[in-house]
């Protein structure tokens, strides 16, 4: 079963996103802020397949901070950052680093949880190909 964290120091958003993704079968873990955050990536055995993270939290790299951690732990943990203030220069900051989304929470006309479930379904497939695709490449050398 795939493992999710989410991390966001908004009570109301964490328990909302951890019900969809709960409903779509996976297994969802949840966090409230960059340290605790940092912590369950390092203690996680097996690590996450995907990081749903707040951009913004005590700190304003919070979410870069986040998304560097989950890379140090598994170069294959997919990371969305989410943001209630998109920014083009933060949005480039968390693809440049290895984001593979970057979602903003409150866009007019469309429902942020499907739109979040849809991404995490989409993260979900980039890590097993790119997990499938290190395994060919190391059998064919082994």
């Amino acid at each position: 079963m795939c493992k999710i964290l989410i991390v966001d120091d908004e009570e109301e958003v964490r328990a909302a996103v951890a019900r969809r993704l709960t409903r779509d079968g996976l297994r969802v873990d949840t966090a409230v802020s960059e340290v605790e955050a940092i912590e369950k990536l390092k203690a996680a055995d097996p690590t996450y397949d995907v990081v749903l993270t707040d951009m913004v939290m005590d700190d304003p790299d919070a979410g870069v901070n986040v998304l560097k951690a989950a890379a140090e732990e598994d170069i294959f943990t997919e990371v969305i950052v989410l943001t209630a203030y998109g920014n083009v220069a933060n949005a480039v900051e968390c693809m440049k680093r290895g984001a593979f989304d970057y979602v903003e929470k409150n866009i007019p006309g469309v429902d942020v949880y499907d739109l979040m479930s849809i991404k995490v379904g989409q993260a979900l497939d980039r890590r097993r190909s790119s997990v499938s695709t290190v395994r060919r490449i190391a059998r064919a050398q082994g």
